[in-house]
């Protein structure tokens, strides 16, 4: 059963305010965290379906599990539905920007939605690792975590300050624009970074001044725009055929 202190908690992590103030994060519904606990990932506390702990109870081992039942878990949930589990987790390690090979960065893309597909695309294109300006949405807001469908735990995330990072950069720095070079004939470097940019802005100035290489997707249509997580997966497409 969950207590209402424990509730409460869990309703506060839903706010960045408090994932800020306790070092703690949520991972909701069955396919999350199942592929938190495959990836070893420990949670300091697990709350759980009868169903969901006589299913999974091998990988349960060792962690701090509460049984409750699907009306709790939903009440408790930001998700509109979740008869599975809800996990507690301690903040991620602090890690470098890898530099090696390509470096993905998103410049201020504020929907938790789109942050959260961008890292299941990178995901799914072999990125271990997503640079974020300061300006981005949390990465560890529950409807990102959400959105990534378990990828997650596969692609670490970097917030640093992007200006500062791209003026220290030396190398080939790609921006995503309306106009550019195509990226069906750009020849991308084996090393640099692609840089995409907010839904409503595109690319800020700030960092655009260090765009050495601006590419665009071709369009052959009417619409006036595309959602930057399908641009990003148009465009990582593309890199990843050339290479």
């Amino acid at each position: 059963m969950i207590s209402k202190n424990q509730l409460k908690l869990l309703r506060a992590l839903a706010q960045k305010k408090y994932r800020k103030q306790h070092g703690l994060y949520l991972v909701q519904g069955e396919k999350n965290v199942l592929e938190l606990l495959g990836a070893n990932i420990p949670a300091e506390q697990l709350f759980a379906s009868a169903e969901f702990i006589a299913k999974h109870q091998s990988q349960l081992e060792g962690i701090n599990v509460i049984e409750a039942d699907s009306d709790s878990l939903t009440k408790a949930s930001t998700l509109t539905s979740n008869n599975a589990a809800i996990a507690v987790v301690q903040f991620p390690d602090t890690q470098p920007i890898d530099r090696a090979g390509m470096i993905l960065a998103l410049d201020g893309v504020s929907d938790p939605g789109n942050l959260g597909t961008i890292i299941r695309v990178a995901d799914w294109y072999g990125f271990k690792q997503i640079v974020l300006s300061e300006e981005c949405a949390d990465h560890l807001n529950p409807k990102v975590i959400s959105a990534t469908m378990g990828s997650f735990v596969r692609v670490s995330v970097v917030r640093t300050n992007l200006v500062e990072f791209l003026a220290d950069y030396d190398g080939a720095i790609y921006g995503a624009y309306l106009d550019g070079q195509s990226v069906h004939s750009t020849q991308f470097a084996t090393q640099g970074v692609l840089v995409m940019g907010s839904e409503s802005h595109g690319i800020s100035e700030q960092v655009g001044q260090y765009i050495n290489s601006p590419i665009t997707i071709p369009a052959f249509g009417g619409a006036e725009s595309l959602n930057v997580a399908m641009a990003t997966g148009i465009i990582l497409d593309n890199i990843k055929r050339g290479s």
